[in-house]
């Protein structure tokens, strides 16, 4: 059976302090909700993660990193492994996000690097995949996400497969107040899952977890989750409240 994951991802926001009580808050909050029908997950910077890791100790909530590089050690000067983000605590890495494709040229071939090394760490991936406003227009959003997943991930094993976690985020939807209606959103959902079971079969496929990462809220994320391929939401700007975050959570 798959999971339910609703992860933040708070980018470049929040100091040391403000993070650990962020994420302590966040913490709570689940705890005060009870049985939930989702998993919770904060991507966190890279400074946070050894003491966001030690806060959320034997809790509720887990923890990601957002980005990691693509070489396993040595003279790499400002970069962070997988080895290092997985000594610090936290279970999963987001890799592939459109920020990291667009502002640093994160290429397919080195994000299917970074997969491996992060799954030879130990890490869960989250693995991001989407097309921009240009892209969609063109009518080659199909043709833009297949290759993305086939070019990182579908080298892997399909045992190595089960440790990842698909994020679909229209990159015309991130930021922008812009949100993909539940109807197209699902349409990728579906065609995402309809890759997995054309290359791992039909079993695995009902087993991945695909998540929606185009400004999910509280507002529309009870309409998003209700959408039978759609099994959580990456969450940016949302997330850096508790209050906000947990309103996502809940709409399971």
């Amino acid at each position: 059976m798959r999971k339910n994951i609703v992860a933040g991802n708070w980018k470049m926001n929040t100091t040391v302090p403000e993070g650990i009580k962020l994420a302590q808050e966040v913490s709570q909050a689940v705890k005060a909700a009870g049985e939930l029908k989702c998993d919770v997950i904060v991507g966190v910077p890279f400074p946070h993660l050894v003491p966001v890791c030690q806060a959320l100790s034997g809790g509720p909530v887990a923890v990601a990193a957002e980005n990691c590089a693509d070489h396993d050690k040595g003279a790499y000067t400002g970069e962070v492994s997988a080895a290092m983000v997985a000594s610090t605590g936290a279970q999963y890495v987001i890799l592939g996000h459109s920020e990291r494709r667009g502002y640093y040229n994160e290429s397919i071939e080195m994000l299917k690097t970074k997969v491996d090394l992060a799954l030879a760490s130990g890490l869960r991936v989250i693995f991001c995949c989407g097309e921009s406003l240009e892209e969609r227009k063109a009518g080659t959003h199909f043709e833009v996400i297949k290759n993305e997943l086939v070019g990182s991930l579908f080298h892997l094993s399909a045992e190595a497969f089960g440790q990842v976690v698909i994020a679909y985020e229209p990159i015309w939807a991130i930021g922008t107040g812009e949100t993909a209606t539940a109807d197209q959103a699902e349409e990728i959902h579906a065609f995402i899952r309809q890759l997995v079971a054309e290359k791992y079969g039909a079993v695995v496929a009902n087993d991945t977890t695909i998540l929606y990462g185009g400004s999910c809220k509280p507002s529309n994320a009870p309409e998003l989750f209700a959408k039978p391929d759609i099994d959580g939401g990456l969450i940016g700007g949302a997330s850096l409240k508790a209050a906000d975050f947990m309103g996502i959570v809940t709409a399971f």
